[in-house]
């Protein structure tokens, strides 16, 4: 993709700094900040606070490199789709040079002072996750198949094997599972967005599963996941990471969201339509919180091991 795809560069008003910090995707980014920050206090035998806070900032950094580069490769699709209209690059306030210059200086930034702060394995995984996320999902799988979200949710998974690498300068067992919680949750969290904004992707050519096999199948997608998220998280209250508040937070959450699968995959297209999908909005809003509070129980359980009241 060429920046002379994009109309808008000449449009719009002077950038300030909310203009460029909005290319790093803050949102996505605090997502990031705190999976992260829970992999690196989870993991066994602890870091400086300095250096810990090196590593969440750094870590962060990456991820909004991640952001920046991709927002200048889809700066087409954002011109075109309803949500992402007021994007700094087709709003007219950035240019696509200007994101891509930023991305790419901060991806280096970020893995090189990553592995001064901590070691080359979580500076390695930080690369990986960049160049999955640049490379691997925005500029091949999005657009190329409806196994995108599937694919790709592994670049949002990485943050926590960071952290905990940046504290062990490895991979274990209970990094895996945190990254496995993440890597499941992400298909049925964003096809239930999916369901309700597909006039977006069909407008912008891409291929989500809603759009290429229609809902029916999606609901059905957002079942089975569902269905093989459960096992994992919970299966993670049972290592190091987990305990009896996280085990606690892991059943009564499965249980909410599969029953909200569950009413997902029995409804309708016709009932979705007559109240405007409040369902799947409520079902989307229900994994935003799924996935905090999973992430917040085994952060509950890492502040309270030193006391004897974490853990198992």
């Amino acid at each position: 993709m060429s920046d002379a795809s994009i109309n808008t560069e000449t449009q719009g008003g002077e950038a300030g700094f909310s203009d460029y910090f909005a290319l790093l995707k803050p949102r996505v980014m605090s997502l990031v900040v705190f999976t992260a920050l829970v992999g690196l206090l989870a993991a066994p035998g602890g870091v400086h606070p300095f250096i810990a806070f090196c590593a969440v900032l750094f870590i962060a950094v990456g991820g909004g490199a991640s952001g920046a580069l991709n927002m200048w490769w889809d700066a087409d699709i954002d011109q075109v789709m309803k949500r992402t209209t007021s994007r700094p690059i087709p709003s007219g306030k950035v240019t696509g040079g200007e994101a891509l210059a930023i991305g790419l200086t901060l991806s280096v930034f970020s893995c090189v002072m990553l592995f001064l702060a901590t070691n080359i394995v979580a500076a390695g995984l930080l690369a990986f996750t960049i160049f999955f996320y640049a490379v691997v999902y925005t500029m091949w799988l999005k657009r190329w198949t409806p196994q995108n979200i599937v694919i790709g949710g592994a670049a949002g998974a990485f943050p926590p094997m960071i952290g905990w690498a940046a504290v062990t300068g490895g991979i274990s067992v209970e990094s895996v599972l945190m990254f496995m919680l993440i890597f499941m949750w992400t298909p049925p969290h964003f096809w239930a967005l999916a369901l309700f904004m597909n006039s977006d992707y069909e407008k912008a050519g891409v291929p989500m599963l809603t759009v290429t096999h229609g809902r029916r199948v999606t609901r059905n997608h957002i079942l089975i996941y569902t269905i093989l998220l459960a096992p994992i998280a919970i299966g993670a209250g049972f290592t190091s990471i987990g305990g009896p508040i996280y085990l606690t937070v892991a059943v009564v959450l499965n249980a909410l969201f599969l029953l909200g699968a569950v009413k997902i995959w029995r409804r309708k297209e016709e009932q979705a339509q007559v109240d405007k999908y409040r369902l799947e909005k409520s079902f989307f809003g229900l994994s935003l919180m799924y996935l905090f509070l999973h992430f917040g129980a085994i952060l509950a359980e890492a502040a309270l091991k030193p006391y004897g009241l974490g853990g198992w």
